[in-house]
């Protein structure tokens, strides 16, 4: 109905999954113009906005050399009933720009309103400038930005009579949140996890992992890869011999989930596997990059193939609507005029005419965009 788009409008971009939040942060809105809701609701507490979600770091808690947790209370508008295995976006100001990404969920959705806390769980990357922030140089007290809960890598509901988690790295994060679920449920199945790290030392949750497997909740085999090698396919099929009539939720670098895929392909059960992979591989499918136009010849700049549309505009000074950075809100979408582009993420190409979204996409070839 066109009355309630336009009441509804000053709240139309926060990121809140309730109907009932869009219609409060409307109010509010409506109510405080022609001053920002968050003019006045900043004063009585920093995580109250009309506009967008919030949260405080209440800890930053090393988990390895290189990894940390970070315990985050969401402010205003924040939906708890997420589901386990579901990442979240976050969004940190540091010299001056907010920047985000997009993280797993090791938090199990709040089973009280006292346990009103969600946490992500990070390795500061040698390329990553935030995931190094968030792991060394985010202090407890800070106020971040946040997105919604989202993703379709989560735990089934009812359980599969038996389960597989492969995982390498980092990769274990989601599936950390899904077994801490079970754990506090009290929900059984019979569940397998294989999990890799290159040694001892960059193990995440080792602890609890063992303390699962002695109670009898996982099958649990770990293998350090600086020592024992790569899993390789002969190796999976001799930890877990019936892996092929397992429901199977793998997480981890590209080659691991590659490998994985080529063995349930081959077993014909490739519906069995699901797969969360970790940010944009970037220049994985082509590098092909070129001259980046924006609108007119007098905005141009020539860009590789691992440098998204976004990032091109910013570095030859031409602002473009944006807001999460990493292909979840749609902030960003604008029409390809000329040329080729690629998604980062899959490796699918749009041509002259399509919609594209610029903070996920990078020139294959000279392009322009109507902007």
């Amino acid at each position: 109905m066109a009355w309630r788009e336009r009441f509804e409008a000053p709240a139309a971009d926060v990121a809140a999954r309730h109907k009932r939040s869009t219609w409060l942060r409307a109010a509010v809105a409506r109510v405080t113009t022609p001053l920002l809701p968050d003019d006045y609701l900043h004063l009585a507490n920093p995580l109250w906005s009309a506009r967008e979600l919030r949260g405080k770091v209440l800890e930053v808690r090393p988990e390895t050399a290189d990894s940390a947790t970070i315990v985050i209370r969401p402010g205003w508008g924040f939906s708890f009933d997420y589901r386990p295995g579901q990442y979240i976006g976050i969004g940190v100001l540091v010299d001056g720009r907010w920047t985000w990404r997009s993280y797993s969920l090791t938090s199990v959705p709040a089973a009280s309103r006292a346990d009103r806390t969600v946490s992500i769980t990070v390795k500061a990357m040698p390329e990553g400038f935030l995931s190094s922030h968030l792991v060394s140089g985010l202090e407890p007290g800070s106020v971040v930005r946040l997105a919604a809960p989202a993703g379709e890598f989560v735990l089934p509901d009812p359980l599969p009579e038996k389960m597989l988690f492969a995982t390498a790295g980092s990769g274990l994060t989601p599936i950390i949140s899904m077994l801490r679920a079970m754990r506090r449920r009290g929900q059984n199945a019979d569940v397998t996890v294989v999990h890799s790290v290159p040694t001892e030392d960059d193990l995440l949750f080792g602890d609890e992992l063992r303390s699962m497997a002695a109670e009898g909740l996982i099958d649990l085999h770990l293998q350090f890869t600086r020592v024992d090698g790569k899993v390789t396919p002969a190796q999976l099929r001799a930890l877990c011999p019936d892996w092929a009539e397992r429901e199977t939720w793998a997480c981890g670098p590209g080659g691991f989930l590659d490998m994985l895929g080529e063995q349930f392909e081959e077993a014909g059960v490739p519906e069995s596997l699901h797969i969360e992979r970790f940010a944009l591989e970037r220049g994985a499918v082509g590098a092909e990059g070129g001259v980046v136009t924006f609108g007119t010849p007098d905005r141009q700049i020539e860009v590789d193939g691992a440098t998204t549309l976004l990032e091109a505009g910013e570095q030859a000074g031409v602002l473009m609507p944006f807001g999460c950075r990493m292909g979840i809100c749609q902030s960003c979408v604008v029409m390809l005029d000329k040329g080729c582009v690629r998604d980062l993420r899959t490796g699918a190409e749009h041509v002259e005419g399509e919609r594209i979204q610029t903070c996920v996409s990078a020139a294959a070839g000279d392009c322009t965009l109507d902007v």
